[in-house]
């Protein structure tokens, strides 16, 4: 079954196979996510049987809406299929644009909605094995200096989340 994602065709949105985006380099829309506990950050090693960026570690959860699915929709969604999480209250912190190259001929060129959550214990995960590796918890500082130190074991996206959009996402935490 293909996934038909929005993607900007022509000037015009409409839904478009993910893969054919990716390896056409349409703008498409997207959404991230990033749980906080504190200064702290959880993110994910993405599955080596991803089809981009495989063996990557990126923010807590990312992915496409469906064609038609709203933004927050998505996002509480995809936190259930790659981990198990359920009922996290989502903030809307904006809207990032990017183009990235994420190897093999692909390219990401996604508008992104981004979300936080903020939790007041260390939740529990459920990884599912076709998404995710593994997850962690990382402070703010020490993800910015694992980055700058070894960016190959990071996904592009969160290089620039970490980068440029810093304040939007973490706001306080990041100045830290």
């Amino acid at each position: 079954m293909s996934i038909m994602i929005p993607a900007w065709v022509n000037g015009a949105l409409q839904p478009v196979e993910k893969l054919a985006a990716h390896q056409r380099g349409l703008r498409h829309k997207a959404v991230s996510i990033f749980v906080l506990h504190g200064q702290e950050i959880l993110i994910q090693q993405r599955a080596l049987c991803k089809y981009h960026t495989p063996g990557l570690w990126a923010n807590t959860c990312c992915t496409h809406p469906d064609w038609g699915e709203d933004s927050a929709d998505c996002a509480r969604r995809r936190l259930n299929e790659e981990l198990g999480i359920n009922g996290l209250p989502l903030e809307h912190r904006g809207q990032v644009e990017y183009r990235a190259d994420v190897g093999d001929g692909l390219i990401e060129h996604e508008l992104v909605d981004v979300f936080i959550a903020q939790v007041d214990t260390y939740i529990p995960t459920h990884e599912n094995p076709d998404e995710v590796m593994t997850t962690r918890w990382v402070p703010h500082h020490a993800l910015v200096a694992q980055i700058t130190q070894m960016p190959q074991l990071f996904t592009p996206w969160l290089r620039i989340y970490l980068s440029s959009h810093a304040d939007m996402i973490f706001g306080d935490i990041a100045a830290i």
